[in-house]
């Protein structure tokens, strides 16, 4: 079969034939029809990733979309290693499949996956969210930021503030407040101080560094005495370590927790993506999409821009 494969950490993939997957026990195999280049499958690539393997060749792809032997239609989520999702089939635990509404196209399905999964399992399974608190998204510009801001909307939230570099996008979001990240760290705690002394309950934070430093300050500086606040750490887009002083914590009632792979089981991530697919349609959950053959993936792994999503033949 044909596949996209990594010999070696910061390579990117090339489209080559690949040994053919077998089904062991409680596995089965999928014929892929799209699968998305997430940050995460980038990082487990290069081996930067904490979920890393280490082992080469491997298939690159974390998750996709596609048809069982019986032809239903289901997402699965990280395949049996050095299987991939991008390739023409791979092999994956039968509990890492979740079936696709009726409703939903393959393509869909594969982009919004997993950035819909990172914001719904941390309100749902680390921040425990309530139907009517305020939530604030800090990297709400990217792919799963943009889904944060949707589902927090769509779960029942009172008020969802949304932070990110670009205006121009911030403005399209339909969050309540919106504040732009700028590089004056003192100013960007002055304009955090008065949204946390109105009240935040969760902080979902997909960028680390400067900004979530500011944040945890303003927090804590600005929040009534002992109000708890929520801060899911999910991504780190924008540095991986911050200096947080112990103190900080001491003086606040900020609850500090972090939300991916390890932190909640695999089991309860399926089922986190399943109530993502079951809110799409009605929800209207939706990202810019750029799609393109698996036998680009070499021009594809190198662009930037949209969300791209690989189709097989």
């Amino acid at each position: 079969m044909k596949a996209a494969i990594v010999k070696g950490a910061g390579q990117a993939p090339v489209y080559e034939a690949f040994a053919e997957p077998f089904a062991g026990e409680g596995e089965v195999i999928v014929h892929v029809s799209a699968s998305a280049l997430s940050p995460l499958t980038k990082a487990r690539a290069s081996g930067t990733h904490y979920s890393s393997s280490g082992g080469f060749p491997f298939v690159a792809g974390v998750d996709g979309v596609g048809r069982l032997e019986d032809g239903r239609r289901v997402y699965f989520l990280l395949p049996r290693a050095p299987f991939g999702g991008m390739a023409e089939r791979v092999v994956v635990p039968e509990s890492q499949t979740v079936p696709i509404p009726d409703a939903l196209d393959d393509v869909t399905a594969a982009a919004i996956a997993n950035p819909g999964m990172s914001s719904w399992a941390a309100l749902g399974e680390r921040a425990h969210f309530k139907a009517g608190e305020t939530v604030l998204i800090n990297g709400a510009t990217g792919a799963s930021g943009r889904l944060a801001v949707q589902i927090a909307r769509h779960r029942g939230a009172a008020k969802v503030i949304a932070t990110g570099r670009d205006r121009a996008v911030l403005a399209e979001l339909g969050a309540d407040v919106t504040v732009p990240l700028v590089d004056d760290g003192d100013a960007l705690e002055a304009a955090f101080r008065p949204l946390f002394a109105e009240g935040v309950d969760v902080v979902l934070d997909y960028l680390w560094g400067a900004s979530a430093d500011r944040l945890l300050k303003a927090g804590a500086k600005a929040a009534p005495e002992a109000t708890p606040i929520r801060f899911v750490q999910i991504g780190t887009a924008s540095g991986a370590e911050i200096t947080l002083p112990g103190a900080l914590l001491r003086s606040s009632g900020i609850e500090l927790m972090g939300s991916g792979i390890g932190s909640i089981t695999i089991a309860r991530l399926m089922a986190t993506i399943a109530g993502v697919f079951e809110a799409a349609v009605p929800a209207g959950l939706a990202l810019p999409v750029e799609t393109m053959p698996l036998a680009d993936v070499a021009v594809g792994w190198a662009s930037g821009g949209q969300r791209l999503v690989f189709t097989m033949p």
